[in-house]
C-alpha cells in the first residue's frame, strides 16, 4: 500500500482532501487530530507539514506527496512532479519599497554592496539572484517578510503573493517573478520507494484518479435534440473531445439525439447557439471524472 504524505493543516489540506474524496479515494481517519488515515482503502496518507512534505518523499518515509512546488524547490531535494493539482496557485517574487527607487532586478546591488534580502526561501533566493549576477545577503525569516524593508532589516524582500495586494498594502512593489507555484504530487526521482514494479503501477493509477477529477472540473456534459438537417453546422458548435455523439431517436423521427463534452465557461453562449438552430431539450450536467 503506497503512503502518502498530505498537509496536516491550512486550505492546502482542505482543498487536498477535497481532489482525494472526488476521485474515489474518502480520506478515512479514526479522530480530526489523526496522524494517519486510509485514503478510500487503497492507500495509507500520513498528515504533516506542508514544508516537511519533500523530505519526508526524498527520504522515503513517504512514497508520494502533496505540495507546493515553491516548498519542493526550495527544499533542492531529488524529487519529480508527476501531476500539478491546479489549486494553491501562487507566485515568489522580487518586492521593493515604493520609495527605493528599485524598478528592476539589475538596480539590486547596482552600488556593488551587497543588497539585503528578506525571505522565507533563502535557497530560492540566492540562486535567483546567483544566476541573475546581483551581489545579496541573505536575510533568513520565518515570515511576514514584507515588514522587513520598513524596519531596516533588509532592502528588498523574496515572497509569496497570490494577487499582490499584501505588498501594495505594505507600500511594496513587485520587481520580478522568480517562479509560480501550486501544489503537486511529487515522489522521489526513482520513483516510490523500493521501486518495484507493482508501486510504480498503484502510482501510475492514482495519478489517472486525480487528473481525470481535475479534467473533469471544468468541464461539462450537454444533451440536446437537434434536427437532422442542422447537423453539421450542431458539430461546429459541439466539438466535444473528439466530435458529438450522434445517437437515433427511437421514433426516427426528424430530430436526432447529440451528446458532448463541453467547456464550462462556454456553456452560456453554446446553448445560445444550439437554439438558434433548432435544439431542444437541452441538458447541462456536470462531470465527475473524465479519463481520455
Amino acid at each position: 500500500m503506497l503512503r502518502i504524505a498530505l498537509p496536516n493543516k491550512g486550505r492546502l489540506s482542505e482543498d487536498t482532501r477535497e481532489l482525494f474524496n472526488d476521485a474515489g479515494l474518502e480520506v478515512r481517519s479514526s479522530g480530526e487530530r489523526a496522524l494517519t488515515a486510509s485514503l478510500g482503502g487503497e492507500f495509507e496518507a500520513i498528515f504533516v507539514r506542508a514544508q516537511d512534505i519533500p523530505e519526508f518523499v526524498a527520504d522515503g518515509a513517504a512514497d508520494a506527496g502533496v505540495t507546493g512546488w515553491d516548498l519542493v524547490s526550495e527544499s533542492g531535494r531529488d524529487l519529480v512532479s508527476h501531476l500539478d493539482l491546479g489549486f494553491g496557485r501562487c507566485r515568489l517574487v522580487v518586492a521593493a519599497r515604493e520609495d527605493a527607487g528599485v524598478k528592476s532586478v539589475d538596480d539590486i546591488g547596482q552600488d556593488g554592496a551587497p543588497a539585503r534580502v528578506a525571505t522565507v526561501f533563502p535557497n530560492i533566493a540566492r540562486r535567483f539572484f546567483a544566476e541573475r549576477g546581483r551581489p545579496v545577503d541573505i536575510v533568513p525569516v520565518s515570515g511576514a517578510a514584507e515588514i522587513a524593508p520598513h524596519l531596516g532589516i533588509a532592502d528588498v524582500v523574496v515572497d509569496l503573493t497570490s494577487t499582490g495586494s499584501t505588498l501594495r498594502v505594505n507600500g511594496l512593489r513587485e520587481v520580478d517573478t522568480v517562479l509560480r507555484s501550486s501544489a503537486h504530487l511529487i515522489t522521489a526521482t526513482g520513483g516510490p520507494r523500493g521501486g518495484d514494479v507493482a508501486r510504480a503501477r498503484e502510482m501510475e493509477d492514482l495519478v489517472t484518479a486525480l487528473a481525470s477529477v481535475i479534467r473533469a472540473r471544468g468541464q461539462r456534459y450537454l444533451m440536446a435534440n437537434v434536427p437532422r438537417t442542422a447537423l453539421q453546422a450542431v458539430r461546429e458548435v459541439l466539438p466535444g473531445l473528439n466530435g458529438p455523439t450522434v445517437i437515433d431517436i427511437a421514433n426516427h423521427g426528424t430530430f436526432v439525439a447529440v451528446h458532448a463534452v463541453v467547456a464550462a465557461d462556454t456553456i452560456y453562449r453554446t446553448i445560445s447557439q444550439l437554439r438558434a438552430l433548432g435544439a431542444e431539450g437541452i441538458l447541462v450536467t456536470r462531470i465527475e471524472r473524465l479519463v481520455p
